[in-house]
């Protein structure tokens, strides 16, 4: 049973409502670039990114499941090859680490393709000196929280936010020891899942995302407005 927290009714709601409690001021005269970690969060990202007239970037990382049960995520990779390790669960399950960077090397093999054809094949650039805010569209386990701020802290930010419209609350305890700021319009003690969280959500398929990658004037690697004040 889900505990009384207020849906939202898609992507599009849920950004509406975490522009409400953003300090939108501040991330426009710090000239924040927003990190958008998945693709699930793109409809959500690219909307805060219009409403704020800042730039956004992809992050690549792929979960690894433990290897008897797909729903559950037991470590991540990232396009730096950073690894996040959940060792508990590990421990819990007998998985060996081999299996993990087995699988770490499987998946970064993944992320090399959704590089060359979301950011034309281009490394991420350093983010020296720059601030960023880390946009989810919901927070269940931290695992995808903790494997992009990792790969931010070593891509040289010199702030990381989190913004997402729902956390579990634990989550939320452990996440706000590595982050500056964490903004987030409800933080939820019986966390089931995301999706659990939205009425309707759009559909997010590759031809979608694609098509506001594309479009989008805010999708940093494929801006077609050069000069502008936000780009690297």
């Amino acid at each position: 049973m889900i505990e009384n927290v207020t849906k939202f009714t898609n992507q599009l709601d849920a950004a509406a409502r975490l522009l409400e409690i953003l300090p939108k001021k501040e991330l426009v005269e710090r000239k924040t670039l927003i990190i958008c970690p998945s693709f699930d969060s793109v409809i959500l990202v690219d909307e805060i990114a219009r409403e704020l007239n800042l730039s956004y970037e992809m992050l690549f990382c792929e979960n690894i499941s433990a290897p008897n049960n797909a729903e559950c995520d037991i470590a991540s990779v990232s396009e730096t090859e950073e690894i996040v390790i959940n060792d508990e669960l590990v421990r819990a399950f007998g998985i060996s680490y081999d299996f993990i960077y087995g699988e770490a090397h499987r998946k970064y093999e993944e992320i090399l393709k959704q590089i060359y054809k979301f950011r034309k094949g281009e490394q991420i650039k350093s983010l020296q000196s720059r601030n960023v805010l880390l946009i989810d569209e919901g927070c269940e386990t931290g695992l995808t929280a903790m494997i992009c701020v990792k790969t931010l802290i070593k891509l040289g930010a010199k702030t990381i936010s989190y913004a997402t419209p729902l956390i579990a609350a634990d989550v939320a305890v452990s996440l706000g020891d590595l982050v500056d700021e964490i903004y987030t319009t409800q933080k939820i003690v019986n966390f089931i899942d995301v999706d659990s969280y939205y009425d309707e959500k759009i559909p997010v398929t590759n031809e979608l995302i694609m098509s506001i990658l594309l479009d989008s004037p805010k999708y940093l690697p494929l801006q077609k407005e050069q000069g502008e004040e936000d780009a690297i």
